[in-house]
């Protein structure tokens, strides 16, 4: 205790100095606590909107992602209501689950009869109760989702479509902000002379029977399970505009009862996934767990497979990998100044207090002492100032929550609040409290060895 006063004394005697130092540790916890807590919200700000998206589960069949996109028919998920039973009829599950939703993806074509445009799509059919449940989940209390214009209950055959779909299919109603009816014109009239009998009379049939569309509906083509073609016609509610352009373009999203009639036909309908969404995501791998234990028992005669949601959406920890490498550049660019800044400043001060410290050795103090004694300056320097980094931290966090900022993320439709995560990331602040400790101690090792083997005679010839 004695020692931590002395130290205390000494570092008070040069406030010029110390306060230089000081500033230096204070700013460096400063930066990488809102870094880290920055780095912290874009983690689950990614994570909340991937999970509103595919849930933090799935269960396909487990051939699914190798050949499933080309055959969704042949690599569906057949019993899916009775798997979905099974789930909320065991007690562990039935704890951990918030929603379970059946979702069927596949390849079609879309046209709009009425502008004589067509364009091949990605149809996604979903439960509109299911889509709604999934997007209400916040964890982190991030607000509810930004997502607009989902299917509508009460509309059996409506769709939403990317805006790339809508400016593509000539549907200007939904194309805003999009050049839209700047289209070369698509003539619908067939040469007929040029047709042989049974085609020309196959094309007066078409025309007698083929009610035209109106100008919101789009018709859907895709190949049923014997390879047959069907066609479902849908009323084109609004537009969801997609992260990726690609999809933006291709999006079609519709009922799963109006998907199911589109790929099965009248056979026995399928889905290519079961999306289960938890209450916590730490409940992740206990569930994962469980189902794997129901794929190997009660349900082992169906072929499944289940992934989380970091599988299915790659991005994720590829986003999450470049923030990090980030952030420990910056880390360790911080930890350097504060290195050299508390390494000169107890440099400074050995050699200022020279006659100080032959004094004191030549009273009885050892070596050893004296190491101490400067070591426990750096440690004070390091405390001090890492709690004052950590209170401004937390004032400068609160004031950026609480300014409305937002930013786009990759991968992500909607813009997000921009938050920083300190308060409550107990690891965090621990970790950054130790390492800028370890910091200031390390770089006053080496004066305070120098401290220490200084010659007591050598050091008091220098008064």
């Amino acid at each position: 205790m004695q020692t931590f006063k002395l130290a205390l004394r000494n570092l008070l005697r040069n406030r010029r100095r110390t306060l230089s130092t000081f500033c230096a540790i204070t700013v460096g916890a400063v930066g990488i606590l809102l870094f880290g807590g920055y780095n912290r919200s874009i983690e689950y700000s990614l994570q909340t909107t991937f999970i509103r998206d595919t849930g933090h589960l799935q269960i396909q069949h487990k051939d699914y992602l190798l050949y499933g996109t080309a055959n969704p028919t042949e690599y569906s998920v057949k019993h899916y209501q009775k798997i979905m039973a099974q789930i909320e009829q065991d007690p562990e599950l039935h704890k951990m689950m918030v929603v379970k939703t059946p979702v069927l993806t596949l390849n079609g074509i879309a046209g709009h009869y009425a502008a004589g445009t067509s364009r091949p799509v990605l149809i996604y059919g979903r439960e509109a109760a299911g889509q709604a449940a999934l997007n209400d989940w916040d964890e982190y209390h991030l607000g509810k989702g930004n997502i607009k214009n989902t299917l509508s209950e009460q509309i059996p055959d409506s769709a939403v479509i990317g805006t790339g779909v809508a400016r593509i299919l000539q549907l200007c109603n939904f194309a805003a902000n999009q050049p839209c009816g700047n289209s070369p014109p698509f003539s619908t009239e067939v040469n007929t002379e040029e047709l042989p009998d049974d085609l020309m009379s196959l094309v007066q049939q078409t025309r007698e029977v083929r009610e035209s569309t109106t100008g919101d509906q789009i018709e859907l083509l895709a190949a049923s399970v014997g390879g047959a073609p069907n066609i479902i016609r849908v009323q084109v509610e609004g537009t969801q505009p997609q992260a990726a352009r690609e999809l933006d373009d291709s999006y079609v999203g519709i009922h799963l009862a109006q998907a199911q009639q589109l790929a099965f036909g009248r056979d026995q309908p399928g889905v290519t996934a079961i999306t289960l969404q938890l209450r916590s995501t730490a409940q992740l791998e206990e569930a994962r767990s469980r189902l794997l234990h129901l794929f190997q028992t009660s349900l082992a005669d169906e072929p499944l497979a289940v992934y989380d949601f970091a599988q299915l959406q790659p991005l994720y920890h590829q986003i999450l990998d470049m923030f990090s490498k980030m952030f420990h550049f910056l880390l360790a660019l911080i930890l350097c100044i504060a290195l050299f800044t508390v390494s000169n400043t107890m440099s400074m001060a050995v050699l200022e207090r020279t006659v100080e410290i032959g004094t004191l050795r030549a009273m009885g103090l050892k070596r050893q002492d004296i190491q101490r004694l400067f070591l426990n300056e750096g440690i004070l320097l390091g405390i001090i100032g890492c709690t004052v980094g950590i209170i401004i931290a937390l004032l400068l966090a609160y004031l950026i929550n609480h300014s409305g900022l937002t930013w786009h993320p990759p991968g992500v439709i909607w813009p997000i609040p921009v938050k920083i995560r300190i308060w409550g990331e107990w690891t965090m602040l621990l970790g950054v409290l130790l390492i800028m400790m370890v910091a200031a101690v390390f770089s006053s090792w080496w004066p305070a060895r120098r401290a220490a083997n200084v010659h007591i005679v050598q050091a008091l010839h220098h008064a």
